[in-house]
């Protein structure tokens, strides 16, 4: 009984002192950025601060919210669909939102270095590099094979579920993010910021017409003891 007592004195005291545990960090972010998502939809954008004076406080340092990893398809920037402004989010883009040893690199300084407690992975429909892909015939000419051997996976267990074209492509798209989810969880820095609750992962899909994200369910066997 004394323990328990003295565990809830510690926590009342941490919540009456203004801490934020990681956990409701990541949760707040998500909203931030949903909510920012509900505005683009509607045409709401908010006034963005871009002047000297924002700048200028930027140039001391940055400490984004969020990271996102995304594909650079030029029909998908981040910030307006999920209406951030300057120094909000932390973005690493690669065709068909794909991950190698850099891109990774990248995740871990935005996760451990800048404290951000979410990790947002976006794919989006119609993706060109799935496409190609699903299509792709013989050996890719240059380095976009090293882009299409990430995503072949995905592509050929859509092609097994079968369906429409259509269908074959959105199963790949979904397929391709929790693949690159589970090439995030092998870095020990993120699983293990994972499994300490400081850092949140998401996954989603943006849709090109609507402009609307809609969240994908990630896979339970990569996600850490704490359910991630």
């Amino acid at each position: 009984m004394k323990q328990f007592r003295a565990v809830l004195a510690l926590f009342v005291i941490l919540v009456f002192s203004g801490v934020v545990f990681a956990g409701s960090a990541g949760d707040d972010a998500l909203q931030k950025l949903m909510d920012g998502n509900k505005r683009y939809v509607s045409g709401s954008l908010v006034k963005k601060d871009l002047g000297d004076t924002k700048r200028k406080e930027l140039a001391k340092g940055q400490k984004p919210f969020a990271i996102v990893v995304t594909c650079s398809d030029s029909r998908v920037p981040p910030e307006l669909l999920f209406d951030q402004g300057l120094g909000d989010i932390f973005i690493i883009r690669v065709a068909g939102n794909v991950v190698d040893q850099i891109a990774l690199g990248s995740i871990e300084y935005g996760a451990e270095h800048l404290n951000a407690p979410l990790l947002f992975i976006l794919g989006h429909s119609k993706c060109g590099a799935v496409t190609a892909t699903i299509d792709a015939k013989g050996e890719p000419e240059g380095n976009i094979g090293a882009i299409v051997k990430k995503i072949m996976p995905a592509a050929e267990k859509a092609k097994k579920k079968g369906g429409t074209k259509d269908e074959v492509l959105e199963t790949a798209i979904k397929e391709n993010v929790k693949n690159v989810y589970k090439d995030v969880m092998k870095s020990k820095i993120i699983s293990h910021l994972v499994q300490e609750d400081e850092l949140k992962i998401v996954a989603g899909e943006y849709n090109i017409t609507t402009g609307k994200i809609e969240m994908i369910e990630l896979p339970k066997a990569a996600a850490g003891k704490k359910g991630h």
